[in-house]
């Protein structure tokens, strides 16, 4: 039985020495490193997109003003030697004074002052051949530059301003001042040029206002449909195009634009 012992007992030492060396020492597995995790910083949030610029204009946005471009006021740009002088003098009106110089031709302009103000405003004119037309028959009626008649009546009517007309034509000039007259012809000349200060002063205050003061515009719309209908205007017909224009300008108030519109109407009836 000894024997037996010895002979199980070599026999399992020359196993363990037939076993390769790995097999006798089992190595543990490798442990995976993980990776640390690093704090990263929370980025920025991002602006918020810029909204893109409407460069289409908006339908009830105030039309750029070109009224006084010189390209559209001819009379503006025109040269003129000025040939007829006309003046209005009434210290206490809202226009105290008021001058008229044109040449043969209309073009020209007028200046005046309007109460309590030193200064002088002026503003030019462009009249009508219909206009220019009257004031020739007029003057040629009254043989004005060749006559020496004395226009003003035997009674002084100062309260009413007094008028001053002059004409320089071909060589020749004469100047006469009244305020009131018997004759027909002078008193229609004097007339003539009051119309025509109604519409350019009209003129200057309208635009005025509807650059500055667009509310107050359908009062001087009021004002010139009761020059008109009271004959107080020289030539209505050549109102209308400027007439057109107010009428889709929408810096006035509806009202105001509607106004020129009736006034259009009632100036194209009449000329027929």
């Amino acid at each position: 039985m000894t024997m037996h012992f010895r002979q199980f007992g070599l026999l399992v030492l020359m196993l363990l020495t037939a076993l390769p060396a790995h097999a006798q020492t089992r190595r543990p597995k490798p442990v995976k490193k993980v990776p640390a995790i690093v704090a990263q910083p929370t980025p920025a949030p991002s602006p918020p997109p810029t909204p893109a610029v409407d460069t289409v204009p908006k339908k009830n946005e105030r039309p750029i003003d070109t009224s006084s471009d010189p390209a559209k006021n001819a009379s503006a740009t025109k040269p003129y030697i000025p040939a007829y002088f006309y003046e209005f003098n009434r210290p206490g009106f809202t226009i105290p004074r008021i001058l008229i110089e044109h040449d043969d031709a209309g073009r020209g302009k007028i200046t005046f002052q309007k109460e309590g103000h030193e200064a002088m405003i002026s503003d030019p004119v462009d009249l009508s051949p219909t206009t220019m037309t009257k004031l020739r028959g007029l003057l040629t009626a009254l043989d004005f530059l060749n006559s020496t008649v004395v226009y003003q009546y035997e009674k002084d009517y100062s309260h009413l301003g007094n008028v001053t007309i002059t004409v320089n034509r071909d060589g020749k000039g004469r100047s006469v001042k009244y305020n009131w007259t018997e004759n027909k012809d002078a008193l229609a000349l004097m007339n003539e040029y009051r119309r025509i200060g109604n519409e350019y002063l009209w003129k200057f205050d309208l635009n005025i206002a509807r650059q500055n003061q667009p509310l107050e515009t359908p009062g001087l719309m009021d004002q010139i449909i009761d020059y008109v209908g009271r004959g107080e205007i020289s030539d209505p017909p050549q109102m209308i195009p400027f007439l057109n224009e107010l009428s889709t300008d929408e810096r006035m108030p509806l009202m105001a634009r509607n106004r020129a519109l009736k006034l259009i109407k009632t100036i194209q009836s009449a000329k027929k």
